[in-house]
């Protein structure tokens, strides 16, 4: 299963487990998951799954990992015989983001159930 979603004005394509690198995301508070809403989503079995009322359903699970730097990149302009130049410099942010979970909600409510229930079995009384 794979999303197409839309963060920084890129589209990325995802699958569970991608750990990409975005343009900075500012969230509030100490948890550091978001979910986003995907623009397609192609599930396991090949059907392809696209428009806004299809869609409303799924959500795509972010872990935000880290923040970073892109590369310094120099801006130089220069005018001749017109004693005009000028260097600037630029260093783009960028978040580390991981996607942990694709899916509509009602698929994750029941893996979460499923898994609860698979762990109260295993332990010993």
């Amino acid at each position: 299963m794979y999303a197409v979603i839309k963060t920084g004005g890129k589209q990325y394509k995802v699958t569970a487990g991608d750990v990409l690198e975005v343009e900075r995301i500012n969230f509030k508070g100490d948890d550091p998951t978001l979910t986003l809403t995907p623009l397609f989503v192609v599930d396991d079995s090949g059907n392809a799954i696209s428009g806004a009322d299809k869609l409303a359903g799924y959500k795509v699970g972010v872990k935000v990992v880290g923040d970073t730097k892109g590369d310094k990149i120099t801006v130089f302009k220069y005018r001749n015989k017109s004693g005009y130049a000028s260097k600037t410099g630029h260093r783009q942010q960028y978040s580390l983001i991981e996607i942990t979970s694709i899916g509509s909600e009602k698929a994750q409510k029941e893996t979460a159930k499923k898994s609860d229930a698979g762990d109260s079995d295993s332990v010993e009384k």
